[in-house]
């Protein structure tokens, strides 16, 4: 009977043994979950700090058309009178030309007439309602913006290539100076005055054109860094 008691007791500390193998395996199994789901929201983390940043980045490069920039555009080409025309329009939609009219404070025909500038350069759009009442037809005016950002791009390209052709005159060319600064001449005009100055008859002076040259760098390589982003 004694025997029998020492075996059960064995048996019962093997099975001890057992649990407490399990018992670690499953703390072993826990550990590594939660070291799992740790690395896991660490890069989601990092994945979303990464898309943050490169959204942050575009929004950096995409051009701001200001509107300075569309009331310079439109300045120059429907005239600097239309720009409180413009003013009115912006952000805005089917407008009658009578309200633009009374807004800016023009005759209706002189507003007809810059509407048609801008028109011509594709920067409005109409509609057409016939007044039932008078008969005649009333013009419904709205603002093209996306076509802003072309016109921009377009007016600076033709500033970039008027830039590059001076400089190619700047460095390949000769000039000469007046030392009064009544004017300055090139070779060629130089050549014909005898290199005396048209103006009070003083000698001419070769210039020195390097910071002249240097300016026309630098505005030149500034144009083209917004042009890329427009």
């Amino acid at each position: 009977m004694i025997k029998k008691k020492k075996k059960a007791k064995v048996k019962v500390k093997k099975k001890t043994k057992k649990t407490t193998k399990k018992k670690s395996v499953n703390k072993q199994t826990k550990q590594t979950k939660k070291q799992k789901k740790k690395q896991q929201k660490q890069t989601a983390k990092k994945t979303k700090k990464k898309t943050e940043t490169t959204k942050k980045r575009k929004k950096e490069k995409e051009p701001k058309i200001t509107s300075k920039l569309i009331e310079e555009a439109i300045a120059e080409v429907a005239g600097a009178d239309v720009v409180p025309l413009v003013k009115i329009l912006k952000n805005k939609s089917n407008i009658s030309e009578f309200k633009l009219a009374e807004g800016i404070k023009k005759e209706i025909n002189v507003t007809r007439n810059m509407l048609y500038r801008l028109y011509n350069h594709n920067l409005v759009s109409f509609t057409r309602k016939k007044d039932k009442k008078k008969g005649w037809y009333i013009y419904y005016w709205t603002f093209n913006q996306k076509r802003v950002k072309d016109l921009v791009k377009k007016l600076k390209k033709t500033k970039l290539e008027r830039l590059e052709e001076r400089l190619k005159r700047e460095k390949s060319g000769q000039f000469y100076i007046c030392p009064n600064n009544c004017m300055r001449l090139d070779f060629e005009q130089a050549h014909d005055f005898n290199f005396r100055c048209p103006e009070c008859g003083s000698l001419l002076e070769v210039e020195d054109n390097k910071e002249k040259i240097e300016k026309l760098e630098e505005e030149i390589k500034t144009l083209k860094k917004e042009i890329k982003n427009l």
